[in-house]
Parts: C-alpha cells; sequence; structure tokens
C-alpha cells in the first residue's frame, strides 16, 4: 500500500538525513517483563510492528497484553540510518514513531494485536495524532510475511465499514512490509512505566472492532 494521495509527500532518500553508522545504545532488558529488549528472542515468538502515534502511550497499549513477551519503541519506514528523536521528530528523516511486538503466537494471536492498534488510535488523521502534528505520527502497519498482511488488509476493511456506518472517516493507514527498524533512545523504551505520570496523547474513536 503507498502513502494516501491527500498526504503530503515524504522526503525521498536523497533528501532524508544521511545518519550515523553507530546503533543508539538501549538497556538489556525490558524495564516492565525483565525479558531481552533485543534479538535474539527465544525461537516461538513472533515480531509485529506498528505505528499509532506517540510510541510512549503506543507500547504501553501492547506490552500489557497477556502473551507479550517483549515491546520496544523506535523509527521505521524512513530513510536515515541510526536517527535520533530530534531527527525524525524534525521530518527531515521520514521515519514513523512504531512499536515492536515480540509475542507468543500460542498465547496470543496477531488478529488481536491488530483490534488494539485499531482501537488504540485515530487512524482516520493522516500525519497526526490529536494534538501530535508530524509524520512521525502516522498511522502504520508493517508485516513480517504475508500471512500478516493478509490479516491487516482484512482488518482494515472491517474496521472501515465499522468507522463508515458511524459517520467516519477514511482510513489514511499505511499497510507495507517491515522495514529496518533502529531502537529509540533508552529513555524512550517502556517511558510511561518509568515515570507513571508522563504525557501520553493516545485516543480512539470510540469504535469498537467488530467482532
Amino acid at each position: 500500500m503507498s502513502r494516501p494521495k491527500n498526504l503530503p509527500s515524504l522526503p525521498s532518500a536523497e533528501e532524508a538525513l544521511s545518519g550515523r553508522d553507530q546503533a543508539l545504545i538501549v538497556d538489556d532488558a525490558h524495564f516492565v517483563h525483565g525479558h531481552t529488549l533485543t534479538a535474539p528472542f527465544p525461537e516461538q515468538m513472533q515480531l509485529a510492528m506498528f505505528g499509532l502515534g506517540c510510541f510512549w502511550g503506543a507500547e504501553k497499549r501492547f506490552w500489557q497484553e497477556l502473551g507479550v513477551f517483549s515491546t520496544a519503541v523506535g523509527y521505521a519506514a524512513g530513510h536515515t540510518k541510526n536517527p535520533t528523536y530530534h531527527e525524525v521528530c524534525s521530518g527531515a528523516t521520514a521515519h514513523n514513531e512504531v512499536v515492536l511486538v515480540v509475542f507468543d503466537p500460542e498465547q496470543l494471536f496477531y488478529q488481536r494485536l491488530l483490534e488494539l492498534f485499531w482501537t488504540g488510535h485515530n487512524p482516520t488523521q493522516g500525519d497526526r495524532q490529536g494534538n501530535d502534528v508530524g509524520s512521525q505520527y502516522r498511522s502504520g502497519v508493517y508485516c513480517f510475511d504475508a500471512e500478516q498482511q493478509d490479516l491487516a488488509e482484512e482488518s482494515k476493511r472491517l474496521y472501515q465499514s465499522a468507522l463508515s456506518a458511524q459517520g467516519q472517516a477514511k482510513i489514511t493507514t499505511e499497510i507495507i512490509a517491515a522495514p529496518l527498524f533502529y531502537y529509540a533512545e533508552s529513555y524512550h523504551q517502556q517511558y510511561l512505566a518509568k515515570n507513571p505520570q508522563g504525557y501520553c496523547g493516545l485516543g480512539g474513536c470510540g469504535v469498537d472492532f467488530p467482532q
């Protein structure tokens, strides 16, 4: 799925900041679950990746779900190598703020993660979520295989029907193959567990996912 035509174009690879070879350093363990934050993960685990606005609140939404082994926040779907938060927020990297979810498929279906995604934010707002404005807040599902792609596209169709039935706008979510994930700075990881009163601008449309 390409970027919706009603949204401004993102900087091209030639226009984007070049970045750096050195990856940002993150903690070894998840602040909430205590499991590893980086690969390798246990063999049975699967990966999912979502962008749904400011990644602080988005990550919390997923780490609370039973069957999630680990989560991490970072940057994806842009061009700049190992970008910093400041660079991503400048709009000059084309990256999105995303959550990487490591989950056990024997305990948690990918479809459930999609439900959390759709109902956890407003997927009709283009390059913003509420008062958070910028291409780094765009809605996105980043798929690790063809099955995830098919499930994501079908879930979009179902949720669009539910939104349309209540007079809401067209979904602007990008659904593409999972791009390279760059870990965000350590202080962003599990931010709302470390800072319980911290900012969270996440809010849904008030429309349930159809069952």
